[in-house]
């Protein structure tokens, strides 16, 4: 953890709402001001997209069903612990960035699925910013959970995270009913092993849960909407969170309980803003403080 070089981490599993969480902590930074360095999880991928399924089908055809991008094997977290103790220490760092579309190769001048040359992270950045799979992990090698100043737990209940994945990846990547819910099976070991682990790391922790049937994911037409939701916060240490402020803004809530708030599900953004700004604000004036 550093002073001058505060890093944020948003973590959640594939399908969990991180992007969407990524955006109103860019609201944040503009409206305030905040010079932020991004990092993307999918950019500490060991293996590029062609190399990947490669990688799967040895794996598979030596009797392993569950190789996956959540685990250790498939994954630079070295170099992702690297990044992360270089930036708190003195502000640098290396990273690159993963093109996931054809709309991105245009941004970034690399084919869908690839990685860009590694490159400087910018002068002049106020924290390091990073959303992604891996934000916290813990391992019996590296423990990337320990250089973040915040952590942010995104984590709806499985179910319906598993609906979000499923409609993502039928919208966005074409894939088939049947392609998704294989990828989620090859990957539940790994899932139980390095993505749930992190949650008990986090500072504060984002469960959304519907308040409509969900009883099977996999013949869902709809995502539950925000209004057919709730979710749930809690924070590791409620020390010096005004919940009475929080419960009278946040119409609906009630704390279920003494670190945690239940709110409307609609009420997400603001309850975020809510929480997040004062923290970010406290945490970019201390470094100012140590740096002038």
């Amino acid at each position: 953890m550093s002073i001058k070089h505060p890093i944020i981490a948003v973590t959640g599993s594939s399908g969990a709402g991180t992007t969407s969480v990524k955006r109103t902590f860019e609201q944040i930074f503009r409206r305030e001001g905040v010079r932020a360095a991004y990092v993307e999880g999918d950019a500490f991928h060991r293996y590029n997209r062609v190399e990947m399924r490669e990688r799967m089908a040895e794996e598979a055809r030596t009797g392993n069903a569950h190789y996956s991008h959540f685990s250790p094997e498939t994954n630079l977290f070295e170099e992702l612990e690297a990044l992360f103790e270089s930036y708190g220490r003195c502000g640098r760092g290396r990273l690159r960035h993963y093109v996931h579309d054809a709309e991105e190769a245009k941004l970034y001048g690399a084919e869908p699925g690839c990685f860009t040359p590694w490159e400087d992270v910018e002068p002049d950045t106020e924290l390091l910013f990073y959303e992604g799979l891996h934000g916290a992990v813990v391992t019996d090698k590296v423990n990337v959970a320990r250089h973040v100043d915040l952590k942010i737990g995104v984590v709806p209940v499985i179910n319906l995270e598993w609906i979000q994945k499923l409609h993502r990846d039928r919208a966005t990547r074409g894939y088939s009913t049947e392609t998704v819910t294989d990828t989620i099976l090859r990957r539940m070991p790994d899932y139980v092993h390095y993505i749930c682990p992190q949650f008990t790391e986090t500072d504060i922790n984002f469960q959304r849960a519907p308040t409509v049937d969900t009883s099977n994911p996999f013949v869902a037409r709809w995502i539950p909407t925000p209004d057919e939701s709730i979710v749930v916060i809690r924070f590791r240490n409620p020390r010096g969170i005004d919940f009475s402020y929080l419960l009278s803004m946040l119409q609906g809530s009630w704390m279920s309980r003494a670190n945690s708030i239940v709110i409307p599900g609609n009420k997400m953004d603001l309850a975020m803003q809510l929480i997040l700004t004062p923290m970010i604000l406290k945490i970019v004036e201390r470094k100012r403080r140590a740096m002038a």
